[in-house]
This record gives C-alpha cells, sequence and structure tokens, in this order.
C-alpha cells in the first residue's frame, strides 16, 4: 500500500464507486414518476396561466389554502401528481435561469482573474523561462517561474469550473427530488424521507468524488511537465483551491441574497400583514422563495463545501512536498490526504446504507434520529479506516517542514491529527443541534420570550447566539493544539481532512434539508391533503437542524482550514515569525478584524434593499389584482423572480471585490507581514461571528416552527398561527434569515479564500510588495 501504484490505484478507484454509487441513488429516486403533467404554460402564472386548481368539482383554492381533509388521499390523485409537476417545473426553470446568468458573470470574472494570476506570478522573474534552485530543497533545480504561473492560472481555472459544476448539478438534483419526495409522501414518511435523502447523497457523493478526481488527474498531468520538481507542481496546485473557492463566495453570496430577499417579503407581506399561510401559493414571492432554496442552500452550499475541500487538500499537499515526503519523492505519503478522503468516500456509502436500507425510517420521530445515527456511525467508521490508512500508505517516522525547522513525525501521530478534526466536527454539530433545534430548551426559551413581542425575542435569540460560540471555539482550538504539536502547520491541514474526509455524509444531511423545504412548499401550493403537509413538515422540521449543522462543519473546517494555509503562506512567504508586536503586523491584525464586519455590512443591507424592493412587489400586487387574495387570480410570480434575480447579481459584486482585493491590496502595498497580521485577525473575528450569526439565524427560524407546529402544550400556548407572540416569531426570523444563510455561512468564505489567495500570490509579495512599509 504504500508503493506509489498502489495510491494510482486506490484514489481513482474510490472516486469512480462514489460517482458509480451517486447515480445508483439517482436512479432509486428517478422511479418516482411525474407521470401527470399540466399542460405547458397552464396554472403557474409564470407564464400568465390560471391559478392552480383542485380538479375535483371544488372550487378553486389557493393550493393549500383550502385542501385542508383529513382524509389521506383527499386532494392527492392524479390532479395532485399534475399541479406538482408544474409547480416542480416553475422552480427548475427559476433555478436554471438565475445559474446561468450569474455564470455568466462568473465566467468574464475566472477569465480575467485567471490572467491576474499569470501577470503577478510571472513578474516574480521577470518572465523568465529559465530554470532556477529551489527554494526548500538544496542542490535540486526547479522548473521556470513562469511555468509555476501558467500552471497556477491553469489550476484555478479547473478549480473554478469544478465548482461551478459540483453548485449546478446540486441545484439539478434537488429541483429533481423535490416534488418526487412530496408524492413519496403519499406513501408514508419513510417513503418520503428516502427520497429526500437518497437525493442528498446524490449531490454528496457527486461533488466529493468529482472534487478527489479532478485533482488527482490536475496532479497526474501537471507532473507531466514537472517531473521530479514536486515543489513547483504542488505550488502550482494550490490554485485549484483559489477557483473553488471564488466561485464558492460569489455561489454563497449571490445565492444568499436571492433566497433571503424572497423569503422575508414573502413572509413580512404574507404572514405578518395578510396572516396566510407560509408557501400559499396567493403570495406572489412564493416561487421566488423555493428557487432561492435551491441556488442558494444548495447550489451554495456545494460550492462552499467543495472549496473548504479543494483548500485543506492543497495546503496539506503543498506542505508535504516541502517536506521529507517531497525530498523522498514517496507519491503514497505525499497524496495521504487524497487517500482519507478516498477512504472517507467508502466509510460515507456504508454510512448511507444505514437510513436508506437497513434501519429505514417508519415514523415522524425517527426522522431526526436518523440523520443525527448518520454523523455518529461515520465519525466512528471512519476513524477506523483513518487509522488503517495511515498506518498503510505512510512510513513509520519522516520529517515535516516546521517554519524552517525540521520536525520528527510518526504516522500515529497523523491519524491523531486526523481524529481530532474528526470528532472536533461531531462536537460542533451536536452543539449547533442543540442551540438551533426546538428539541431542547435553548430554541424553546426564545419562542417563549415571543409572548412579549419581537424586542425580547431578538435579545434572547441575539444572546443564544453568543453563547453558542463557546464549544465550538474550544474544538477548534484543541484541534489546532494538538495538529500542530504533533505534526506542525501540516497537522492543522489533515485535522481540517479529518473533519472534511465524511464530506460526502455532510453534504446529504445538509441538502436534505432544502430539498424537505421545497416538498412542504409543494403540498402546500398543490393543495394536497393535510396528513401529506404534516408529514413533509416533520422531513422540513428536521432538515432545518440539519442544515445549521451542516453551517457549522462549514465553519469549523474553514477555521482549521484558513489556518493551514495560512501557515504555507508564511512559509511560502519566508516570514521567520508573526510577531503581534511588530507594528507592521499589528496594523494588519486591526484591519483583518475588521474586514468580516464590513463584509457581513454589505451582505445584510444587500438583503435588505432587495427585501425592501420585494415586499412593495408582493403589497402592490395584493393592492391591484383583483381577487388576489380570494384565490380567483393567480399572482405574478415571474416578476419576484426578476427582482431576486437582478438584486442578487448586482449586490453579490461589492463583497465579492472585498474580499479578492483585501489580500492583494495588503500584499501589494504594505508587505507580507501586514498581509499575515490581516489573515490572522480575519480568522480569529470571522469565526466567532459567522458561528453566532448562523446559530441566531437557526435558532430564530426553529422558533417560529415550534410555535407553529404546536406540539406540545407549551407551543400551544404561544400560538395559533397569527397570534402576537407568532407574529413576533416571524419578525425575528426575518431578522435571522440573512444572518443564518448569507451573512454567516459567506464569512467561512472569506477567511478561506483570503488565505489561499494569499499563498498563490505570495511569490509576488514576497518580491514585489510592500510598496508603502518596505
Amino acid at each position: 500500500m504504500g508503493s506509489a501504484a498502489a495510491a494510482d490505484v486506490v484514489i481513482p478507484a474510490c472516486a469512480a464507486v462514489g460517482i458509480a454509487f451517486a447515480l445508483w441513488q439517482w436512479l432509486l429516486v428517478s422511479r418516482v414518476k411525474m407521470s401527470a403533467y399540466a399542460a405547458p404554460g397552464a396554472g403557474n402564472g409564470l407564464h400568465g396561466g390560471p391559478v392552480f386548481r383542485v380538479d375535483d368539482g371544488e372550487e378553486d383554492v389557493a393550493m393549500g389554502g383550502g385542501a385542508d381533509d383529513d382524509e389521506e388521499g383527499a386532494g392527492d390523485g392524479t390532479a395532485a401528481v399534475a399541479r406538482c409537476a408544474e409547480i416542480q417545473r416553475a422552480i427548475s426553470v427559476g433555478a436554471n435561469s438565475f445559474l446561468f446568468t450569474q455564470y455568466k458573470y462568473l465566467a468574464a470574472f475566472t477569465t480575467i482573474f485567471a490572467v491576474v494570476i499569470f501577470l503577478f506570478l510571472g513578474s516574480v522573474h521577470r518572465f523568465s523561462t529559465d530554470s532556477r534552485p529551489c527554494q526548500y530543497t538544496s542542490g535540486r533545480t526547479c522548473k521556470p517561474a513562469l511555468a509555476n504561473a501558467a500552471f497556477s492560472a491553469v489550476a484555478f481555472l479547473l478549480g473554478a469550473a469544478t465548482s461551478v459544476v459540483s453548485g449546478y448539478l446540486g441545484m439539478r438534483i434537488a429541483t429533481y427530488a423535490n416534488a418526487r419526495t412530496t408524492l413519496e409522501a403519499r406513501r408514508g414518511i419513510g417513503a418520503a424521507f428516502a427520497t429526500a435523502f437518497r437525493s442528498g447523497a446524490v449531490m454528496g457523493f457527486l461533488l466529493a468524488s468529482l472534487g478527489l478526481l479532478v485533482l488527482y488527474v490536475t496532479i497526474k498531468v501537471f507532473g507531466l511537465y514537472y517531473g521530479d520538481d514536486w515543489e513547483g507542481l504542488y505550488e502550482s496546485v494550490t490554485g485549484y483551491g483559489l477557483g473553488g473557492s471564488s466561485m464558492a463566495l460569489f455561489g454563497r453570496v449571490g445565492g444568499g441574497i436571492y433566497t433571503k430577499a424572497a423569503d422575508v417579503g414573502a413572509d413580512l407581506v404574507g404572514k405578518v400583514e395578510r396572516n396566510i399561510p407560509e408557501d400559499d401559493p396567493r403570495n406572489p414571492a412564493v416561487i421566488a422563495d423555493n428557487v432561492g432554496d435551491n441556488v442558494g442552500d444548495i447550489a451554495g452550499m456545494g460550492s462552499d463545501l467543495f472549496g473548504s475541500y479543494a483548500e485543506s487538500t492543497c495546503a496539506a499537499l503543498f506542505v508535504a512536498s516541502i517536506s521529507s515526503f517531497g525530498a523522498d519523492h514517496d507519491f503514497a505519503a505525499v497524496t495521504y490526504p487524497l487517500l482519507i478522503s478516498s477512504a472517507g468516500l467508502l466509510v460515507c456509502l456504508v454510512t448511507t446504507l444505514f437510513a436508506t436500507d437497513l434501519f429505514k425510517v417508519k415514523t415522524v420521530r425517527g426522522v431526526a434520529p436518523a440523520l443525527k445515527l448518520q454523523l455518529i456511525i461515520s465519525t466512528a467508521l471512519m476513524t477506523v479506516a483513518a487509522l488503517v490508512m495511515s498506518f498503510a500508505a505512510l512510513p513509520t517516522r519522516f520529517t515535516m517542514f516546521d517554519f524552517g525547522e525540521v520536525k520528527q513525525v510518526k504516522n500515529w501521530h497523523l491519524f491523531l491529527c486526523v481524529a481530532v478534526g474528526l470528532w472536533a466536527g461531531l462536537a460542533i454539530g451536536f452543539t449547533t443541534e442543540y442551540f438551533t433545534s426546538n428539541s431542547y430548551s435553548p430554541v424553546r426559551d426564545v419562542a417563549d420570550s415571543c409572548r412579549t413581542g419581537a424586542a425580547t425575542n431578538v435579545i434572547f435569540g441575539l444572546a443564544l447566539g453568543y453563547k453558542s460560540v463557546i464549544v465550538p471555539v474550544f474544538a477548534i482550538a484543541v484541534s489546532i493544539y494538538v495538529g500542530f504539536t504533533l505534526a506542525s502547520i501540516y497537522g492543522i491541514a489533515v485535522a481540517a481532512l479529518g473533519m472534511l474526509s465524511t464530506v460526502a455524509t455532510g453534504l446529504a444531511i445538509d441538502a436534505y434539508g432544502p430539498i424537505s423545504d421545497n416538498a412542504g412548499g409543494i403540498a402546500e401550493m398543490a393543495g394536497m391533503s393535510r396528513r401529506i403537509r404534516q408529514r413533509t413538515d416533520a422531513l422540513d422540521a428536521a432538515g432545518n437542524t440539519t442544515a445549521a449543522i451542516g453551517k457549522g462543519f462549514a465553519i469549523g473546517s474553514a477555521a482549521l482550514v484558513s489556518l493551514a494555509l495560512f501557515g504555507a503562506f508564511v512559509s511560502r512567504a519566508g516570514i521567520a515569525d508573526v510577531n503581534v508586536l511588530n507594528p507592521k503586523v499589528f496594523v494588519g491584525l486591526l484591519v483583518g478584524a475588521m474586514l468580516p464586519y464590513w463584509f457581513s455590512a454589505m451582505t445584510m443591507k444587500s438583503v435588505g434593499s432587495a427585501a425592501l424592493k420585494m415586499v412593495e412587489e408582493v403589497r402592490r400586487q395584493f393592492a391591484t389584482i383583483p381577487g388576489l387574495m380570494e384565490g380567483r387570480a393567480a399572482p405574478d410570480y415571474a416578476r419576484c423572480v426578476r427582482i431576486s434575480t437582478d438584486a442578487s447579481l448586482r449586490e453579490m459584486m461589492p463583497p465579492g471585490a472585498l474580499v479578492l482585493l483585501a489580500p492583494l491590496v495588503a500584499g501589494t502595498f504594505f508587505g507580507v507581514r501586514t498581509l499575515a497580521g490581516l489573515l490572522a485577525g480575519a480568522l480569529v473575528s470571522g469565526v466567532q461571528i459567522a458561528i453566532s450569526a448562523s446559530n441566531s439565524g437557526g435558532a430564530w427560524d426553529n422558533a417560529k416552527k415550534y410555535i407553529e407546529a404546536g406540539a406540545s402544550d407549551h407551543a400551544k400556548s404561544l400560538g395559533p398561527k397569527g397570534s402576537d407572540a407568532h407574529k413576533a416569531a416571524v419578525i425575528g426570523d426575518t431578522i435571522g434569515d440573512p444572518l443564518k444563510d448569507t451573512s454567516g455561512p459567506s464569512l467561512n468564505i472569506l477567511i478561506k479564500l483570503m488565505a489561499v489567495e494569499s499563498l498563490v500570490f505570495a511569490p509576488f509579495f514576497a518580491a514585489h510588495g510592500g510598496l508603502i512599509f518596505n
């Protein structure tokens, strides 16, 4: 197993198994037939058709406002399939339209930025084509800097393309599965859960497998040119992580603005002002809201976790290449990060079968435990797999680069680094669940505070978010200390990989949430029976918590990834130490700690501006379209979709420019020490804000759903829907929406992207940076 030949077999084979398993899961989902389709252009209001109807002789209903039958099957027959198919098509068209428009902008950006990478890195040695002495391995000659510039630009384009494909495939799978999940709810909660979870698994396994396979192929193809120059090879491969994270930033910010503009507009006017249910088809913003779940929570999260995976792997590969692994040209040892990810795919495959085949969900109460069990099983199995892989792929003793020194490391040290990252991820996940699930006291306390109005609800929610930071920060701190003590900066990189090694299961759980949310919305819009909606609501309630857990994993892994990238940057830039008493460093530290606040302000205001336009449009339609409230006329869904699309594409540019320009400006004008301070400040500040924002928003969302469900005497005392307490909860939820789905999740990309960008441009900053602080 220690040979390069074995690694060359295992890595692509595991990626192929992952892709095959994803296709198998997709085949199982596709067996749910959408056999009855509505006539083209009919009924969704997007094309000027009439309002949806229940074709059973009853009057027009507002797709869920009038079909509250207790009997299963009432309103759930062939007509319901047609309505579900029609709604699914409207959501899919809206999501496709947005993503393709966004990708046109991003294609121009990636082309320009690839040229910037080439020009900056090529200028380090004045575009020389001469070979040069290696920086870390004395007595060896490395390829020209111009070659590194060209290959870094190509790697950037490959990472960007893989990120875009990952996000798009996730969106297509989600829009394919949402209505099928609704229809399977007619058979029971177990069938609906299996469909939603299998669909999430398709996305998880495709993304993880594609990321692994493309990176492996990139290394092998680049290696044909670089030959024995592994230092240059793995330095140029870091561009792959930069490309992935750049696309993730725009996907997260743009998708987050889209979905939250629609969500806030729909909730404030529909629930608070008009007192109509969530996902009521009379609400003009309802289609835009469901589209947003796919472009924000699915495509955005897919690109985000792909970026984390790519960056952590690239950081680990670079540090390994300048250690004894690289000097000895031990391919199996250098590709240890890829082997860990390969083992993770097999572990996640087995774990998925526990939820879909071995221990099937049979009751509503079994949904949340089944999802939680996925985390536990995958972590336990991965611990064993990491142990096996560490002893099989690594030599017994070796040395790691330690900021100019060498550190003696044993193979079991790296196993401990992976394991501590794994279990830290589980701790973050369970802490996030505790603070965002309405099964526990923190969210119930937030719900109870709604008795006295929105102000106390906001106060309790903010306090919950701040408190929820404590355990994750300690878990991250322990991972950092153990990783650095055992294997220096490489230990932190593989700890991040440990947290991300079960990314296929993590993404399956996370994607399950928006798919279930869409399924519930489709059931409401299609006028399906109350029992069906209760089942989809149960899936959705569990999905809200899993979405929060997914954000917790993303933020925790981002902290470790960015620190590993920070260490690699410090090494590549030739900085001996980062001394906070140095005024150049401290200035960067202070400004870096401010950047997450500036970024959050921009994204929050963007959501607010877009939501303001959405609220005005929804109010206008209710006021000017005769019969809309009575369900006799269709709203203009397309106009609301257009408002969200235009706003998100326009507003995503300034935050993206801030993140991408900050390292370039700091490194070019103020030098590598100031840039090091900037990265450290952004990391320390950004992680805390991201965790508190995501958990406050998740708690407000579930406090609202706790009141709406009325599943306990306490919840019933706060309800029903439309009560003063419920309206206060809705206001809290709308405040939390941009926190948990735009600013919070985007911050983890900010800290990663700034770090990986600094690493890629480190040769330029070291050679020509510091025009002001020379």
